[in-house]
């Protein structure tokens, strides 16, 4: 493994998770790597109900991802998909612009604390708009009439403008204080229910009732049984 990488993936303090160090200007490989790594460390332990992610501006000039394989896309995208579906809290802490790598990550997580300078920016690749997976998942979080302003013309979003769309859950004056009561908040929720709720949602906006009922009445019975389980460990104590 490439040595930077083992250097990005840091322990969050007091053992709460880990945290991943993520800069726009490195290659496409380089950043699917650190992210596979964090991923790989979350789901090796268990205990460990947050993974942060901290994102660095893009480049000024907001290419992305610049001239690069399709493989080395696909795998940069399964690599954010990982992130998606991992069974622990993810936080993102986003540092002025906000584009290419750090805005598919961002679209990832389940809780977003943003620096007074944060600007959403759609990624263009040699002057040409980018049409990665951001697109759809602005779609889905923002519905077509939100996201079309951003998609058809470019515009940016401010940190202002980004709250009440809920693209970021609170502007912090000092980031790194913020983030340390979000994990620790957040960190009283299991990473697996977590999962289970994350999972509800995406699923919620592309799947007709017919085929969610299915996953709905599995998620009840789980929940059903963690309740069994626990009367019954109380009647025995």
């Amino acid at each position: 493994m490439n040595k930077h990488v083992i250097r990005d993936v840091a322990e969050f303090v007091d053992g709460l998770g880990f945290i991943l160090t993520v800069d726009g200007t490195r290659p496409l490989d380089e950043l699917t790597a650190a992210v596979t790594s964090v991923c790989a460390r979350a789901e090796e332990h268990d205990g460990r109900n947050a993974v942060v992610l901290r994102l660095r501006s893009a480049r000024p000039e907001r290419s992305w991802p610049g001239r690069v394989r399709i493989g080395q896309v696909n795998r940069w995208e399964r690599a954010v998909r990982r992130v998606e579906r991992l069974a622990a809290v993810t936080v993102a802490v986003p540092e002025g612009v906000c584009g290419g790598p750090a805005l598919d990550l961002l679209l990832t997580t389940d809780f977003r604390i943003a620096s007074p300078d944060f600007r959403l920016l759609l990624p263009v690749n040699d002057e040409h708009f980018w049409p990665g997976m951001a697109v759809h998942r602005l779609v889905d979080q923002l519905g077509a009439a939100q996201a079309r302003r951003l998609v058809l013309w470019g515009h940016e979003i401010t940190a202002e403008q980004a709250v009440p769309l809920g693209l970021v859950n609170e502007i912090a004056q000092d980031p790194e204080e913020a983030l340390r009561a979000a994990v620790v908040m957040l960190g009283q929720l299991s990473g697996a229910e977590v999962a289970v709720r994350r999972n509800l949602i995406l699923e919620a906006s592309a799947t007709p009732y017919e085929d969610a009922i299915g996953t709905h009445l599995a998620a009840c019975d789980r929940e059903l049984r963690r309740l069994a389980r626990t009367e019954e460990s109380k009647a025995w104590s």
